[in-house]
């Protein structure tokens, strides 16, 4: 049943229903199991087309939900897009990345509610486990401490501490060549090679961070699986350091890994703003290609091992019998580059970092895959939406139970992110204006892989003058314009 008592707290919340539940062949779910995973590009999972990355449980999960081929992130690193998905209210553009990301999450939203908090105020067992607001990786995860959290989110809310870097196992620096089993100089918390870290191991996982999140995940579905819950897991891995059991190693041999495509000349179109902050020219990795490959093997061995937890949490949930009443969201926030144009890791507006995985498996609704544009930002107002809650007033988001029903709904025609100035992406083009007046627009369409800036192409300056409306439009209709 629906509960309408909304505890307003110490600012007044306005809230009001937008798209609404009460379609009788639509059932009210009953509980979320929202799983987010870190730093996890979207086509490096099985169902999203990789050959070689084994995700048997998130391809088993996407067979029994909507596959979203089009998600995107709203901010480019961790603190940024978590706080925006959470309380689903684009970055603001206060500080030098453009995020708007501060200590206090709340602060930097006003009198916004977060998600987890909608449910906990309308009488839900809300939970954290793991990383759902941003901790530093390794750094919190070491310490085990609550990063950024925002403690009205929760009921309860769970640390899961792991050693990181310093798991006894054989440690990797890639991109400094360096090989061994000493425990000693690691590349570890605020250390400027930790980015390039792996280390494989003997043993069964359960000492790491998302072992243990995982553990605590099957606690409480058991402890609370007869009570409304939201319970929020947020996994660690693929984040640096790449850190998993041998036995998820052994099936990606580094001889074996392909590196992304490159053409020469590659970064000339590519405005100083564009740059990602780590490129291989620059970087001691370039020297390294044979390491390169061994990037990508840590890469997929951390999201085997990662998948295997989204399975024991799974696996648990179809024990229980509570598949049936259960929304499950599978994303991550944000993606990653390993190599693609020379970038490594994150926090620029290109495709490979926006793009994200995105499952959602909800109970009666339709099966399959879209093309939809879809963002971060429509999280909240989604499951709001799928389990009968109102929807706050302050969700810059929109609901997605338009494409659950039907998946070649559209419900907004382009998705916005920001770094150093704003991307917009549509279904067929990819606008990125930045701050000091640079561009790039890529045709999606005949330039997948985001080769050629034709922002500067006599031949396409009605397009941008046109993505330029559009942008300015859509900031400007979230209170964001320049």
């Amino acid at each position: 049943m629906v509960r309408n008592a909304v505890v307003i707290g110490v600012f007044l919340l306005s809230i009001v229903p937008r798209v609404g539940c009460a379609d009788e062949a639509t059932p009210v779910v009953q509980n979320v199991l929202f799983i987010i995973a870190d730093d996890l590009r979207a086509n490096v999972l099985g169902c999203y087309g990789d050959p070689f990355c084994q995700t048997p449980n998130l391809d088993a999960l996407a067979k029994r939900g909507m596959l979203f081929r089009r998600a995107y992130c709203q901010g480019t690193s961790c603190a940024p897009s978590r706080q925006s998905l959470m309380f689903s209210r684009y970055p603001g553009q206060g500080s030098r990345k453009g995020t708007g990301a501060g200590k206090d999450a709340t602060a930097a939203n006003g009198t916004a509610v977060n998600m987890g908090q909608h449910f906990r105020e309308n009488g839900w067992y809300s939970a954290r486990v793991g990383k759902i607001y941003h901790m530093r990786v390794p750094g919190d995860i070491i310490a085990g401490t609550n990063g950024l959290d925002v403690a009205s989110s929760w009921t309860e809310r769970f640390n899961s501490p792991g050693l990181e870097a310093h798991t006894p196992g054989d440690y990797a620096c890639l991109n400094l060549n360096v090989f061994t089993d000493s425990l000693e100089n690691r590349q570890s918390t605020k250390m400027p090679h930790r980015m390039f870290v792996s280390v494989q191991y003997d043993g069964d996982g359960s000492d790491q961070a998302d072992y243990k999140s995982a553990s605590k995940a099957i606690e409480l579905l058991q402890k609370h699986a007869s009570e409304r819950f939201f319970l929020a897991v947020g996994l660690v891995r693929p984040h640096y350091p790449m850190v998993a059991p041998r036995q998820y190693f052994e099936p990606y041999p580094w001889q074996q890994m392909l590196l992304p495509p490159q053409q020469t000349g590659d970064l000339d179109d590519i405005p100083k703003l564009g740059l990602a902050g780590t490129i291989s020219s620059r970087n001691p990795i370039g020297k390294y290609p044979d390491n390169q490959k061994r990037m990508w093997s840590a890469y997929y061995a951390a999201v085997s091992f990662m998948d295997a937890q989204v399975g024991r949490i799974l696996g648990e949930l179809d024990r229980l019998g509570l598949r049936e009443t259960t929304a499950i969201v599978f994303t991550s926030d944000h993606g990653y580059h390993l190599g693609d144009h020379q970038f490594w890791q994150k926090s620029n507006l290109h495709e490979q970092v926006l793009r994200v995985p995105l499952v959602i498996s909800t109970p009666g609704l339709t099966v399959g895959e879209s093309e939809s544009i879809v963002e971060l930002v429509d999280l909240f107002p989604t499951l709001a939406d799928l389990t009968g809650l109102p929807i706050p007033s302050s969700v810059q988001g929109e609901s997605l139970v338009p494409i659950l029903r039907v998946p070649e709904t559209e419900v907004k025609a382009h998705a916005l992110s920001f770094h150093q100035g704003h991307s917009l992406r549509s279904q067929g083009w990819h606008y990125m204006r930045y701050r000091d007046g640079s561009r790039e627009l890529y045709d999606m369409e005949k330039d997948k892989g985001e080769f050629d800036n034709l922002a500067g192409d006599d031949e396409y300056q009605s397009v941008v003058m046109q993505l330029d409306q559009q942008l300015d439009q859509s900031l400007s209709a979230k209170g964001l314009a320049d």
